[in-house]
């Protein structure tokens, strides 16, 4: 019997899945088996390090992923609050954080692919606590604080607080995190003029981990420094923040400071060699990323290199708009209720399993494929709820009562091909094939969301999936045709109205759910 090389095997992940209807019932679980339970929302870090064995003991999985009222952004005050389901994406959809908290967008756009933001959460990004993680230097920058909460109650901490070390943060095993806070640049609580930017150093222009990146906000007052916040990120063992760059800006303006900046984050940065970058390099790119970060902000254009329309690859997403029916797998014959490609669905095995390989294994819709299981390939992408994602990095149990759409549903019932499925025949983009349905997916998507995308639109919406044939311009090229005829770019998935309608009818899914997002 063939066996697979170390290498090859995945830890199992916990066989016990519960999705509570609230926070409440969440922090309750958390209290009653302690570190044995692992609170996930979007899951795109956690999954992976289950999936590797580097969460040992972990028996329970919380999904608070489908939790009513979670993704919110309010903006009240002066002071910008995020729940703890908000999404990278559903930062860079809120146009008013475009000028409250436009590091922190310019740090979301920076994270991953499409269809990893549309699941990857802003405080999962601050729990994982890697140094290179990109939001938590934009939210240091901006002075953002966590609040967290347990049955032993609620307390609030800074951001460069919380994060204790490398990898390592204050929140208890029984803690949630229910919302992240910043006074808005532009609010009433900000006194004086106040800007600040992103800029990343990466591998490549996507779904890259940072080699360096650092978030710069200063207050002016006329041309004079009142104050400045210099972040540095994979530079040091946590993110860190640069005290002699403020002491030795303050009272001067930004264009005659710049010099002294940059060389006081060059001295506080004690980066290391790895397979990113070597110290050396890292010690020389923080100044030329400080540099452009001051540059932008002397100029007053940090503001200008954000794209027009970002894709999200979630025309259709929706959230629950109020509280639901709790979840729960407790071993392999749970059955799961979808609806997926417009029919009903019911299967067990998800127990344990990611959506990818309960898509695969238990309803048989191996178009699906398994290229990476880490998020980076986009062979598994699939429209969950309306959204493009990596059906790798969710859990199974996330099916339950809702709306799926894999590549076999894309073409219509009678058989007639997507225009882009077309297009790729028509152009000779698919080729050895492997990466093909993951494509489809996000193409659909896209097309779906922007019927006549730009070059740039284009390119930043397939972001997320890799073709191991290099073939990259036929399929470029098959989406430019697709898109020629707008009118005729029919919706990239099937009644999601109907299928859900027929389903609550039949008692098996919850009632469709109003759509979400920023408020």
């Amino acid at each position: 019997m063939l066996k697979l090389h170390e290498a090859q095997r995945t830890a199992p992940l916990p066989a016990r899945y519960v999705a509570p209807a609230s926070l409440s019932e969440a922090a309750d679980l958390l209290s009653s088996h302690g570190p044995r339970a692992r609170l996930i929302a979007g899951g795109t870090d956690l999954m992976l390090e289950l999936g590797r064995g580097a969460r040992s003991g972990v028996e329970l999985l919380v999904d608070i992923s489908g939790a009513a009222s979670l993704d919110r952004i309010s903006y009240e005050g002066g002071r910008v609050t995020l729940g703890p389901l908000v999404t990278h994406a559903d930062v860079i959809a809120s146009a008013p954080m475009l000028t409250a908290g436009l590091p922190l967008a310019q740090a979301c756009l920076e994270v991953g692919s499409p269809p990893l933001r549309n699941r990857a959460t802003v405080v999962g990004n601050i729990v994982t606590a890697s140094p290179a993680n990109d939001t938590i230097s934009a939210l240091v920058a901006l002075g953002a604080e966590v609040t967290m909460a347990s049955v032993r109650g609620e307390r609030t901490v800074p951001v460069a607080e919380f994060v204790s070390g490398f990898r390592q943060t204050v929140l208890e095993a029984d803690e949630i995190v229910t919302e992240v806070a910043f006074d808005a640049l532009d609010g009433v609580r900000r006194a004086n003029d106040c800007r600040g930017v992103f800029v990343k150093l990466g591998l490549r222009r996507a779904q890259a981990i940072s080699v360096v990146h650092a978030a710069v906000v200063v207050e002016l007052r006329g041309l004079d420094i009142v104050d400045l916040v210099v972040a540095l990120g994979s530079v040091a063992p946590t993110i860190i923040t640069v005290p002699e760059a403020t002491e030795l800006a303050i009272g001067r303006e930004l264009d005659e400071a710049a010099d002294d900046i940059v060389g006081a984050a060059r001295r506080a940065a004690t980066p290391i060699d790895d397979i990113r970058g070597s110290a050396e390099y890292r010690s020389h790119a923080v100044g030329v990323v400080v540099e452009r970060a001051v540059a932008a902000l002397a100029d007053g254009n940090e503001a200008d290199r954000w794209p027009h329309e970002p894709p999200r690859l979630a025309p259709a997403a929706h959230r629950p708009a109020a509280a639901r029916a709790s979840t729960a797998l407790d071993d392999a014959d749970d059955v799961v209720t979808a609806a997926v490609n417009g029919s009903v669905r019911r299967a067990a095995g998800a127990a344990g399993k990611t959506l990818m390989d309960w898509l695969r294994d238990d309803l048989g819709l191996t178009g699906t494929k398994e290229g990476c299981a880490e998020g980076e390939c986009g062979a598994c992408t699939v429209h969950l709820d309306g959204a493009a994602v990596f059906s790798c990095l969710v859990p199974a149990g996330r099916a339950e009562g809702a709306t799926i759409t894999t590549v076999e549903g894309v073409a219509s019932p009678e058989g007639e091909l997507h225009p882009f499925q077309q297009a790729m025949v028509d152009t000779g983009g698919a080729q050895c094939g492997f990466c093909t349905p993951g494509f489809v997916m996000s193409a659909a998507a896209l097309l779906e969301e922007i019927p006549e995308p730009t070059s740039e639109q284009i390119t930043v919406g397939l972001s997320g999936n890799l073709c191991r044939c290099t073939g990259y311009c036929s399929i470029i090229e098959a989406v430019r045709t697709a898109s020629v005829d707008s009118a005729a770019v029919r919706t990239a998935s099937v009644d999601t109205g109907a299928v859900q309608a027929a389903a609550v009818e039949a008692g098996a899914v919850p009632q469709a759910p109003a759509s979400g997002g920023s408020s």
